[in-house]
């Protein structure tokens, strides 16, 4: 059997391989030959970072003990990778967009670069994040252990606390060496991300490995392992609805939330397009992960004696079938499992704590603050060092304590439902632009409060932490604060019961927070750079640098991201703006890009601090201010839509009162009509009768006397039959019935013909013609036009009251339309009577004149016909009518 001095051989050549692989990519990198680094496959490979012990080992040890259970741990991320893309692919533009290096610093970034909340989210995340490191310590301690007695009933006579240090403090100098040689300048490890992606291949052969050797080098093939599954009490579905569903959303949420998952995630990506692929390809390696969990429980199961660790079967099963080779190379995959998890999350956590605690109070105490010269990036990778060291020991101190007995996955629920308390802050200030830093802080202290009193703190045992007491009957004797039974609910698992109650009371402490609480004038602006990431994402809150000094800014950046880095991005950007030297000028533009390579070394927050103390103070773009707009705009919306309807209501409130005022004139009018058609009606029907009776009584008329009544008789005949016709003409016009005569003619002839006809019986109305354009053709109804203008003249002769009445008729061409002017110099129009002239049964002067006021009813329904318009134009002293025909029935003659 392999001893434990070739495995600590084979670990320290596969960690030489390791950093091999990371320089070669780094040098790729920085001789810009590392496009092949930016690839979706090492995109997606880098995402197994999700995959650590837990899962290599525990997912067995999961399924040997709770069935199918383990499946919920692989749901939840491949439906956040599938049906949340959208939410990584906002999460990626934000993170491009505002150059955030943690999940600290979007939190923060979003709520007004608040730094305070940045520390809490901060201490959240170590805190949460210990016991999964102590997982992983706990994973390979155990491995060890393993091959000092093979079937893993005991610890082989290995003191695996004493083992937990060296194996925390081996894993700890690896972290330092690997992850922490230098500064980058914009917060990416290639390096790490390509030996990431390589530990997940190894990791992924080695499961599949085992696997393979289970299912036909153990059992004889599928046939036999399904039979030997179906025999497993593993085989008997049994499925915890509540807990189905509370460790699917917990991992799904963790998947987002865990701070090394936003390392690989958001900060090490750059290329949105990636995520196309990464969403079917992602859930594929989680597949390939868990393929032969089942066979490997079951097969354990089987072989090994009671007692055995199933956490362990992936070593322990080899191992009791003589296949010593390949439980190495199993136990090279669950150390890279460990090893990678470390080294990201470590290193993500390092970052957190350097930007945003040890970077503010380094500056608060610089009696000058950032314009003290000197070398800051000595500070921040010192800083970074020590806290890797801290986080890794809070990991084993949690080991150490927990006495290291505990089943891995539940190990791993505790520290992912302590992240899942970001979930609420994270996804509420990406989508809702009224989340306030208040309701932020409300809402995370709130669940991570219940969170360590609920889950945490019960995970070290009874009379550990907290009595037995407590777990009982409650602190203080009161019972609906019993740490598992929360306000009274019992009955719970443990685990739903912890995700239950502190995810509900963060988000309603969230919701309410933000609500009662107003933001500052930078979360508005944040908040909609957030929320409209697509819209904003080339557009950030500016500068004004009026106070500020080139080469003060340059002693600062030299002291972040160092001499040369400071010096080329200076001198760049000088000569962007055609500035002689090395030394540009302090623009807004250049202000806001120093910021962005600042935040993305020691973090937004500080960068933001940095610059402030230079700058003095930052000025709002343009597009910041149309973010705003849009922000107040939704604000105001529901105000403004209101106020239009308002309006719109006046103003149908003011139509209907003028259609009111105008039925009421119409009614008026009607009402006069019917008296007056009865009148006309009556008049002569009644004179008719009267003379022929007359005529037909009386036998001494003379010749002369029976003409005369027999004249008068006619007269009242004509009358009554034009009336009749004017009612039909009217009504046929309307109906849409008559049918045009069309022919070509001089508009000259059409209004001579108007006149003569008019002028028959000798009317003293003086008629004058005004000399208009050449000789103008038209096609159309002549007949129809001539009734139109004979009407018009007509109404001129009845109704001009000058002393000496006077009718003008001038052919004009206005923009397109041929115009006949008919302006008479009697009374104007009443203004009460104008809007009516043109309805039926109107009539200018009900005194005056024998007609039903149809004439002009008639005439609009003509020129509706004709394809043309008739109008009335006041005038001061007289009259004007406007017959208009377009230019298109007009043919100029040549």
């Amino acid at each position: 059997m392999a001893s434990l001095n070739l495995l600590i051989g084979v670990c320290l050549g596969y960690v030489t391989l390791l950093f091999g692989v990371a320089f070669v990519a780094e040098r790729a990198a920085a001789r810009g030959k590392g496009a092949w680094l930016r690839s979706p496959l090492v995109y997606t490979l880098s995402l197994s970072i999700y995959c650590t012990a837990w899962t290599f080992y525990g997912a067995v040890g999961y399924a040997a003990r709770s069935g199918m259970e383990f499946v919920t741990i692989y749901l939840g991320p491949s439906l956040v990778m599938i049906g949340w893309w959208w939410v990584l692919r906002k999460l990626v533009r934000i993170g491009r967009t505002q150059r955030v290096t943690s999940i600290a610093d979007l939190i923060s970034s979003r709520y007004g670069k608040s730094n305070t909340l940045a520390i809490i989210v901060t201490v959240m995340a170590v805190i949460g994040v210990t016991p999964y490191i102590a997982l992983q310590l706990q994973s390979v301690t155990l491995s060890l252990s393993i091959f000092a007695d093979p079937s893993g009933a005991t610890d082989g006579g290995m003191n695996l606390l004493s083992a937990g240090f060296w194996v925390a403090l081996g894993l700890a100098l690896f972290t330092v060496l690997f992850g922490t040689r230098n500064l980058n300048a914009n917060e990416r490890h290639d390096g790490v991300v390509i030996a990431v992606a390589v530990e997940a291949v190894v990791k992924l052969i080695a499961l599949l490995a085992v696997g393979i050797f289970v299912v036909w080098g153990i059992s004889g093939g599928i046939t036999e392992t399904m039979a030997r599954i179906d025999a497993s009490e593993i085989g008997q579905w049994h499925m915890d609805r509540s807990r189905w569903a509370a460790l699917t959303v917990l991992s799904g949420a963790a998947f987002l939330c865990l701070p090394r998952m936003f390392q690989v995630l958001v900060v090490e990506h750059d290329d949105e397009r990636h995520l196309h692929i990464a969403s079917w390809a992602f859930p594929i390696y989680l597949m390939l992960m868990s393929l032969f969990v089942v066979p490997i429980a079951v097969v354990g199961l089987d072989l090994l004696p009671a007692g055995s660790n199933p956490d362990l079967f992936v070593l322990t099963v080899p191992l009791s079938q003589g296949q010593d080779g390949l439980a190495i190379l199993s136990f090279l995959g669950g150390f890279s499992s460990a090893t990678s998890m470390v080294i990201v999350a470590t290193l993500a956590l390092s970052t957190m704590v350097s930007n945003h605690v040890v970077m503010p109070i380094y500056l608060s105490l610089q009696g000058e603050g950032a314009t003290v010269s000197g070398d800051v990036r000595s500070v921040v990778i010192l800083s970074r060092r020590a806290s890797i060291l801290i986080i890794i020991a809070l990991g084993y101190l949690y080991y150490r304590i927990s006495g290291g007995s505990g089943a891995l996955a539940a190990i791993g629920l505790i520290s992912f439902a302590g992240v899942a308390q970001f979930l609420p802050s994270m996804l509420g200030g990406i989508f809702w632009r009224g989340a306030t830093r208040v309701g932020a802080l409300c809402g995370l202290v709130t669940g991570f409060t219940i969170w360590i009193y609920a889950s945490l703190l019960p995970s070290f045992g009874a009379d550990v932490v907290l009595s037995q007491s407590v777990f009982d009957m409650g602190p203080l004797g009161i019972n609906w604060l019993r740490p598992q039974a929360l306000f009274g609910v019992d009955g719970l698992d443990p685990t739903v019961h912890a995700v239950l109650w502190s995810l509900l009371l963060n988000t309603g402490a969230f919701v309410v927070g933000s609500l009662v609480s107003f933001p500052t004038p930078l979360e508005r602006l944040q908040g909609a750079q957030f929320v409209n990431i697509f819209a904003h994402s080339g557009h950030a809150r500016g500068w004004s640098a009026s106070v500020a000094e080139s080469e003060d800014l340059m002693i600062m950046a030299q002291r972040i991201l160092g001499a040369r880095e400071a010096q080329d991005l200076f001198r760049t950007e000088a000569r962007k703006q055609g500035v002689d030297g090395h030394l540009p000028e302090p623009t807004p533009d250049f202000l806001q890009r120093l910021e962005r390579e600042l935040s993305a070394s020691v973090g937004a927050a500080t960068a933001h601090a940095m610059i402030s103390q230079l700058v003095g103070g930052t000025s709002v773009s343009v597009q910041d201010l149309m973010a705003v707009a849009d922000e107040s705009a939704q604000l105001l919306e529901y105000s403004s839509q209101l106020e239009a309807k308002s309006s719109e209501l006046s103003h149908t409130a003011l139509q209907l009162r003028e259609a009111n005022a105008k039925l009421t004139q119409l009614s008026v009018q009607k009402d006069a009509f019917l008296s007056q058609i009865s009148h006309e009606l009556r008049t002569p029907m009644t004179s008719i009768r009267s003379f022929s009776e007359i005529l037909r009584d009386t036998k001494r008329l003379s010749g002369e006397e029976k003409t005369k009544y027999a004249s008068i008789i006619h007269v009242e005949a004509i009358r009554l039959t034009r009336l009749l016709d004017d009612l039909l003409d009217l009504s046929v016009l309307e109906n849409g019935q008559v049918s045009l005569n069309e022919a070509t003619g001089a508009m000259d002839d059409v209004i001579d013909h108007a006149v003569a006809t008019t002028q028959a019986g000798g009317a003293t109305l003086r008629i004058a013609r005004v000399n208009g354009p050449v000789r103008v053709m038209v096609h159309t109804d002549l007949d129809r036009l001539a009734q139109v203008f004979i009407n018009l003249v007509s109404n001129a002769q009845k109704y001009c009251k000058a002393d000496v009445p006077e009718l003008t008729i001038e052919l004009r061409e206005e923009q397109g339309n041929v115009e006949v002017y008919f302006t008479d110099n009697g009374v104007p129009i009443p203004n009460d009577t104008r809007a009516l002239i043109f309805e039926k049964f109107a009539r200018i002067d009900d005194q005056d004149g024998s007609g039903a006021g149809l004439g002009l009813a008639i005439c609009r329904e003509i020129m509706a016909r004709l394809g043309g318009d008739i109008f009335y134009l006041p005038m001061t002293n007289g009259n004007r009518f406007v017959v208009r025909l377009p230019q298109t029935l007009a043919l100029v003659a040549q």
